[in-house]
C-alpha cells in the first residue's frame, strides 16, 4: 500500500523526503544548541559572577546570533518550503504532457462508475494503460466524495456541481486499491475501487471488449436468467447493453463477470457471493440503495448463471 508506483505518488514521496530531511536537520541543530546551553549552565561560576558582578564583556555576537538563527534562518526555510510546495502542487495538478485518453469517473453513494471513450462503462474497477498519462474527470452524483489511489496519485475531491480533474500514470502493471477519502455516509469505508494497470496491448483488447454489448445467453438456465433480469426489478436500476435494461440508478452490469469484486470491493465476484448479494445486499452492505430481493432460490440461481456469462 505504501510503495509508490505512479509518477504522482513518486513526486509526493520525493517531496516528503525533502521535508523530512529539512525537519530532521532543524531538529538536530536545535537539539545541539540546547545541549550547549545546558553544558554552559553547569560550567563553574567565575568568582566575579558569584560575587554578584556581571561582566561587561558579554559576547558581542549574541544579539546578531539570535536575530540570524531565530528570524533569518526560519524565514529562509519557510519561504523555500512554501515555494517548493507551490511547485509540487502545480506538478501534481497537471500532467507534464498530453494525456493519451480521458476517463470520466462519477462517485455515487457508495460505488464508482467509470466511462471510457468508445462507450465502455465499468463499475468500481478502472483500467489504464501502463506508460501513458490518463486524465480522469471527476464528478459526483450526490454528496462530496474524494478520489484517492495512494500508490499512484494524491487525492482529489469530487464536489457536487463541479468537474475536477486528476491524472494517473504508472509504468508498473498491477492492481492498485483506491478509496473514497472524504467521509460520505454509512458505507464510506466500503467505497472501494481498484485501478488495474495493463500493458497497452492488453488494455486495448480489454477496452474493445468492454465497449461491446452483452453477448446473448447460451443455455436454458442463463436464458431464463436474462428473462428474469429484464422483467423483474433488476432492470429498474441496472443496465445491460444489448438488452432492454437501460436504467442508470445502479452500476452498469454489461460485463459484470469480468470484474474482480462486487459491491464496491465488499465481496469477491464469485457465484456464491453474487447470489448472496442479490438475495440480501443489506447483509453485506447495510444502507446500500439495493433492497433485498423477493426472487425464489431457483430464480436467483438462473440470474447468477446469466450474470456469469457477461464477460
Amino acid at each position: 500500500m505504501l510503495r509508490a508506483d505512479g509518477l504522482g505518488a513518486l513526486d509526493i514521496e520525493r517531496f516528503w523526503w525533502i521535508l523530512f530531511g529539512i525537519s530532521a536537520a532543524v531538529f538536530a541543530i536545535v537539539l545541539g544548541l540546547m545541549m550547549v546551553a545546558l553544558a554552559r549552565r553547569h560550567r563553574p561560576v567565575p568568582a566575579d559572577e558569584a560575587a554578584g558582578k556581571h561582566p561587561e564583556d558579554e559576547p558581542a555576537w549574541g544579539g546578531s546570533f539570535i536575530l540570524f538563527s531565530g528570524v533569518v534562518v526560519p524565514a529562509i526555510i519557510l519561504a523555500g518550503t512554501f515555494g517548493l510546495t507551490l511547485h509540487e502542487m502545480n506538478v501534481l495538478s497537471s500532467p507534464g504532457h498530453h494525456a493519451a485518453m480521458t476517463i470520466t469517473v462519477t462517485g455515487h453513494d457508495w460505488w464508482w462508475e467509470a466511462r471510457y471513450p468508445g462507450g465502455a462503462i465499468t463499475a468500481n474497477e478502472i483500467h489504464i494503460p501502463t506508460g501513458e498519462v490518463v486524465r480522469v474527470r471527476l464528478l459526483t452524483a450526490d454528496v462530496i466524495h474524494s478520489f484517492w489511489v495512494p500508490q499512484l496519485q494524491t487525492k482529489t475531491d469530487m464536489i457536487p456541481g463541479r468537474t475536477n480533474e486528476t491524472w494517473l500514470e504508472t509504468g508498473q502493471p498491477g492492481r492498485y486499491r483506491g478509496q473514497c477519502a472524504q467521509f460520505c455516509g454509512l458505507q464510506h469505508a466500503h467505497m472501494i475501487f481498484y485501478v488495474v494497470a495493463d500493458p497497452p496491448d492488453t488494455f486495448a483488447t480489454w477496452l474493445a471488449g468492454q465497449a461491446q454489448p452483452a453477448p446473448p445467453p447460451t443455455g436454458a438456465l442463463a436464458t431464463a436468467g436474462e428473462q428474469i433480469f429484464t422483467t423483474q426489478t433488476c432492470a429498474g436500476c441496472h443496465a445491460i447493453r444489448g438488452t432492454s435494461a437501460a436504467a442508470r440508478i445502479g452500476p452498469d452490469l454489461t460485463h459484470i463477470a469480468s470484474r474482480q469484486t462486487i459491491g464496491a470491493g465488499v465481496l469477491d465476484n464469485t457465484a456464491g457471493n453474487l447470489a448472496a448479494w442479490i438475495t440480501d445486499p443489506q447483509h453485506a452492505k447495510p444502507g446500500a440503495d439495493m433492497p433485498p430481493t423477493d426472487l425464489t432460490p431457483d430464480q436467483v440461481q438462473a440470474l447468477v448463471a446469466y450474470l456469469q456469462t457477461l464477460n
